[in-house]
């Protein structure tokens, strides 16, 4: 009897050793604050509430001085967190058209899947400094599409910034239209491990891998959202949450009948799927359900207000568990520092990686990924 259970010991105590070791973080740029966070810990809930005591370790700050590496090929990038300031650029001259809001965190786990297909892209300054950008792509059959996203799409965004600018002002509708139009031709020419991570043997072709994507532009006076797929964008008002995008579900019922009229079939298998197949019913990438599957992004343009407090940008692993109420109260609760303290301050960082936390408490299943960014409007 003791022989024959030392097998399915060691197996449990290795499948809790793989665990460990997808759930570690690990930091992406060196100078950053990291947040180590245990989630399995029963003090979740108390310390989602603020009711927790500040000698809790269940999140530890952790800074390391790391090399900048180049993207590693291989998926070691299980679990990452970074918060980045925005005042420190406040006496260049470049950076003061678009010093327009005050700071944003990042967060992306793997959570309870094998593998990570999220990516996401910050970048402070396109178009000459005027806008700042922030994306989440959700890939799916592999990361490839996602992680070409992560790499292009805010370059692509940029020179359609310039081709399109107008007397007037851009035109967001057609800069984004033709931005994602580009980005899902380049997709069509990967070649296995050309961005980022190498995929197994095992993985699907090329033809069969794509990416959701979420892009918010934020401006002086106005933010912009395109949004391709079910990962989301929350704007959190005095009043409260704003979607800024709508989810491309098979189910929803526009999207249902353009995917019919174009020949395909929305079945209900494991939940409402494209052929029987994909979950959403946008993409970049996906060639193989083409035309039913499309790229054209949905695009909102929304005035900035002084009630505007911060936006949430986020994969449907935190939407999926998390309503855009809750998740607003709780980056609230964070910046206005009603949370017992873990952090030296309040920070977009902390509310990140509290959203994950929470999301993972309540049995999300998917990589996780959200940017959390503080708006401050110019008096």
């Amino acid at each position: 009897m003791l022989e024959s259970a030392r097998p399915s010991e060691f197996l449990a105590k290795r499948a809790r050793g793989n665990r460990l070791k997808r759930l570690r973080i690990q930091r992406m740029k060196p100078e950053i604050a990291t947040v180590i966070v245990d989630t399995s810990s029963p003090e979740t809930d108390k310390m989602l509430t603020g009711d927790i005591d500040n000698s809790s370790d269940m999140i530890r700050p952790c800074h390391m001085a790391l090399p900048v590496e180049e993207e590693p090929k291989e998926d070691t990038r299980d679990v990452t967190s970074s918060f980045v300031t925005g005042g420190g650029h406040s006496g260049d001259e470049k950076m003061s058209k678009r010093l327009n809001y005050v700071s944003h965190g990042t967060m992306s786990v793997i959570g309870r899947r094998r593998a990570m297909e999220d990516a996401m892209t910050v970048e402070p300054e396109i178009a000459e400094g005027e806008f700042s950008f922030f994306a989440v792509y959700d890939g799916h059959g592999g990361s490839r599409v996602s992680d070409a996203c992560r790499v292009r799409l805010h370059h692509l965004l940029g020179k359609e910034i310039e081709s399109y600018r107008g007397g007037g002002g851009t035109d967001w509708e057609k800069v984004m239209m033709a931005c994602f139009a580009e980005m899902d031709e380049e997709v069509k020419g990967l070649s296995d491990g050309e961005f980022g991570r190498e995929e197994s043997s095992l993985s699907s072709s090329v033809k069969t891998a794509g990416s959701t994507a979420v892009v918010v532009v934020v401006a002086k006076e106005e933010v912009v959202v395109a949004n391709c797929g079910d990962s989301r964008a929350v704007l959190c008002r005095n009043v409260g949450a704003v979607p800024l995008s709508r989810d491309h579900k098979p189910d929803r019922p526009d999207e249902k009948e353009r995917v019919e009229t174009a020949g395909g079939r929305v079945i209900n298998w494991n939940g409402c799927r494209v052929s029987g197949v994909l979950a959403t019913s946008r993409s970049i990438g996906d060639q193989y359900l083409k035309p039913y599957v499309i790229s054209e992004p949905e695009v909102t343009v929304n005035k900035r207000t002084r009630s505007d407090n911060f936006l949430i940008i986020a994969s449907d692993g935190l939407w999926d568990v998390v309503s855009n109420d809750v998740a607003c109260q709780v980056v609230k609760r964070c910046l206005d520092g009603q949370m017992r303290k873990r952090f030296s301050e309040g920070s977009a960082a902390k509310a990140a990686s509290m959203l994950v936390e929470l999301a993972m408490a309540k049995g999300s299943e998917d990589n996780i990924s959200i940017i959390v960014v503080e708006l401050k409007k110019s008096s």
